[in-house]
């Protein structure tokens, strides 16, 4: 699976984000999708993860954080993702912890989430959706 390469420096919210707070359960860098663990604290997302909480990410880190430290989640709207996107294309949670990948790289056994479909080669408007169905 190839997933998109970010540059965590670059990931920026847009003006119509929906965001939240909370602290960081492991690393995580910037532009990583996560999901908020039943400990309170935000992990990362893997779409073929054997805990079905972390196949649905929740939304994608604005900062990047160690372990117990503050994490800015964005949740819905328009982010500069850090990261080189095809406009149009539609964008989902990778089975690689905290991986972001196009549509036409899920493969069989993944647990399916849309995290948001590119309006440029920069911005991806996020609109997370989860139904928890596999390939």
């Amino acid at each position: 699976m190839t997933d998109i390469s970010i540059t965590a420096a670059n990931v920026v919210a847009g003006e119509n984000s929906s965001r939240d707070t909370g602290s960081a359960g492991e690393a995580i860098t910037a532009g990583q999708p996560v999901y908020k663990a039943a400990t309170g604290k935000w992990m990362l997302a893997d779409s073929n993860s054997a805990t079905a909480a972390a196949r649905k990410a929740g939304g994608i880190a604005l900062n990047s954080a160690s372990l117990n430290q503050p994490l800015a989640v964005h949740k819905a709207g328009d982010i500069t993702i850090g990261g080189t996107l095809t406009p149009g294309v539609a964008y989902y949670l990778s089975d690689t912890p905290g991986g972001i990948c196009p549509v036409a790289d899920i493969g069989a056994g993944e647990y399916v989430c849309l995290l948001g479909i590119a309006k440029s080669a920069s911005v991806l408007a996020v609109g997370i959706q989860a139904p928890g169905v596999a390939l």
